[in-house]
């Protein structure tokens, strides 16, 4: 079928709407600009986002850059409409795993994918970003956003996040010098944060549980939707308070996708093995309702969740005390985990005792 030659197509008659494109930059100008810091001073609107590292005050620098996405979290804030708090945990996914290499996180940009823009879900969206970004102590420089029709349903949409950090020459992490002896200590999550929620979606479905219902496993009379949304914890002004205070941290582990056995061992060297004691870990209720109603083992809960603890730190035995005051003055849950020991089997992380599932 061919179009009547006397009425014209137009962009938004095939589901892309310009102006509504015009109007979500409009309204998130002010969450940019709220996020500027020395080396980013820009608008956006260019076709690029500058950074001035000499103005950020670093002397000799080597880059350090991370992408990530929020995974299937998105499904929850897509059904149940909130939106608000999911930019933060874009930018957590990204600035967590700079901070882990003793990077500074120093600019942002995302990427917000849709079926069909809506101006006020897309500046909800923006503003947690900008949130994030300003928890992070990093810029939101630029972005993208990309109107699919046919691509995505009209209510879906996609995040991807793009983060550059810097460190000087010669403290980056994880260093050379770590041994047997040192200690491992954990920094509590703030719940799921990013990670298993296919699984986590799937034990809600078999539970036949409603996200608009109270969470079974909170006292506060807090949502499902709200409990299970709670947005990741970001550590890197407590992380970068601590590292920039002495040479105490050799390495951070982020606890991630593969949860503890398979983020951990990309800190070590191969003849040191991470000992964790489970029982230290202070398990929150939402992991122990998700095991409950899934039967889930706990290995797999170990490699799938952060069951609790969000970040590893591993530290020398002399600066441990030290090292966790500063923490805890920044505001994090500090708790010993274990120590570093030789490694005598292929297994990198050995665990003793038991979750309190």
């Amino acid at each position: 079928m061919t179009a009547d030659p006397k009425i014209g197509l137009t962009y938004a008659a095939a589901g892309v709407d310009i102006d509504a494109g015009n109007e979500l930059v409009r309204r998130i100008k002010p969450l940019v600009r709220s996020t500027r810091r020395p080396g980013a001073d820009g608008e956006i609107g260019g076709f690029g986002g500058l950074f001035d590292l000499k103005a950020a005050g670093f002397t000799d620098p080597v880059l350090v850059a991370a992408n990530d996405g929020v995974g299937t979290k998105l499904k929850i804030a897509i059904d149940t409409g909130l939106h608000d708090t999911i930019g933060i945990d874009l930018v957590a996914m990204c600035v967590n795993d700079l901070v882990v290499q003793g990077a500074e996180p120093l600019f942002f940009l995302d990427y917000f994918a849709t079926g069909k823009l809506d101006p006020a879900q897309g500046e909800a969206i923006v503003a947690g970003i900008a949130e994030g970004c300003r928890q992070a102590g990093c810029a939101l420089i630029g972005g993208e956003t990309a109107e699919m029709p046919g691509l995505y349903a009209e209510k879906d949409y996609d995040l991807a996040g793009f983060a550059v950090g810097a460190a000087e020459r010669g403290r980056l992490l994880p260093s050379a010098d770590l041994v047997s002896g040192d200690m491992i200590l954990g920094l509590a999550s703030s719940g799921v944060h990013s990670n298993g929620y296919s699984l986590v979606r799937r034990v809600v479905e078999m539970a036949g549980a409603r996200y608009d219902a109270p969470a079974p496993f909170e006292a506060d009379g807090a949502s499902l939707a709200g409990a299970l949304i709670a947005p990741t914890r970001i550590y890197v002004k407590p992380l970068l308070a601590a590292i920039r205070g002495g040479d105490g941290i050799k390495a951070l582990a982020h606890i991630t996708g593969g949860g503890f056995p398979e983020n951990i061992p990309r800190v070590l060297p191969d003849h040191l093995r991470a000992d964790i004691d489970l029982h230290a870990i202070p398990v929150p209720p939402v992991f122990r309702w998700l095991a409950a109603q899934g039967g889930i083992a706990e290995a797999e809960m170990l490699r799938t969740f952060n069951c609790g603890v969000g970040m590893i730190v591993v530290v020398s035995e002399a600066e441990a005390a030290s090292v966790a005051a500063v923490l805890q003055s920044e505001g994090e849950t500090v708790v010993p985990l274990g120590r570093i020991l030789p490694r005598e089997a292929e297994d990198a992380v050995t665990f003793n005792g038991q979750l309190a599932l």
